[in-house]
């Protein structure tokens, strides 16, 4: 069916977002949702998604965000975990990021980085 964007930007301009869930209004139509909802909703597992989407993703540790920047690029040989440039990431997890960047967490700058964050919900659409 496709997404509208008139309502897409409804549901951003109301949502909100506190201790893990989310909020909105659309149409009218109060809308709340968690991790585990949502992942019931679009029949994926959720589990450990709390972790990812922390601001501080060093509760990951260095390593598991040293093996997410190894296996979105294409540089396997990275010594520390970094940002990753859209262009130096594998075709399909381009992809991936592009849709996050474009739909899910749509936003005006930073279009060609994959911070910590980026990366880390690439890795769950994977």
């Amino acid at each position: 069916m496709g997404c509208s964007q008139p309502d897409l930007a409804e549901f951003y301009a109301n949502v909100s977002v506190t201790e893990g869930r989310v909020i909105s209004k659309e149409n009218g139509v109060h809308i709340e949702f968690d991790a585990q909802n949502l992942g019931d909703i679009l029949g994926v597992p959720a589990d450990g998604s709390d972790l990812y989407v922390r601001e501080d993703k060093y509760l990951l540790g260095k390593a598991k965000l040293l093996d997410l920047a190894q296996r979105l690029s294409q540089q396997p040989g990275l010594k520390h975990p970094q940002a990753l440039k859209k262009s130096d990431m594998m075709p399909l997890h381009q992809l991936m990021f592009w849709f996050l960047i474009k739909s899910i967490i749509p936003r005006g700058q930073g279009l060609n980085q994959a911070d910590a964050r980026d990366q880390c919900l690439t890795d769950l659409m994977d």
